[in-house]
């Protein structure tokens, strides 16, 4: 019943910018940690960023000092500002929204493809 809609994804050069955004709909109910996560082709899905209910964050160390994740808790809508974007970051971005309610249950968006190239 939990849907993310995403948004934000595009083709920038190294050094730019994107903001991706991932707006949830549904019953909130136990959820306790929203994040981003990126897979490449042929490779598998690592987390990029993750924000607990509570405000705090952690970074995937290739990230951090360049991607920062935010959430906006009336709209129930997270964001992920990226900065001097690499080409190693060209992957598709799948936004998380984890719940506990005496078991764990995830809900992924559709993705958003970021591609960093010249």
């Amino acid at each position: 019943q939990v849907r993310l809609m995403e948004s934000g994804g595009g083709l920038v050069q190294p050094g730019g910018s994107l903001r991706l955004s991932c707006a949830a709909s549904g019953s909130m109910f136990g959820m306790d940690r929203m994040g981003w996560f990126r897979q490449a082709p042929g490779q598998e899905r690592e987390l990029v960023a993750t924000i607990t209910t509570s405000g705090r964050t952690n970074y995937a160390d290739s990230v951090k000092g360049r991607f920062t994740i935010s959430r906006d808790s009336v709209k129930n809508t997270i964001y992920l500002q990226m900065k001097s974007l690499k080409p190693g970051d060209t992957a598709v971005y799948y936004c998380n929204f984890h719940f506990w309610y005496g078991s764990t249950s995830d809900y992924w968006g559709q993705g958003t493809q970021v591609t960093v190239s010249s």
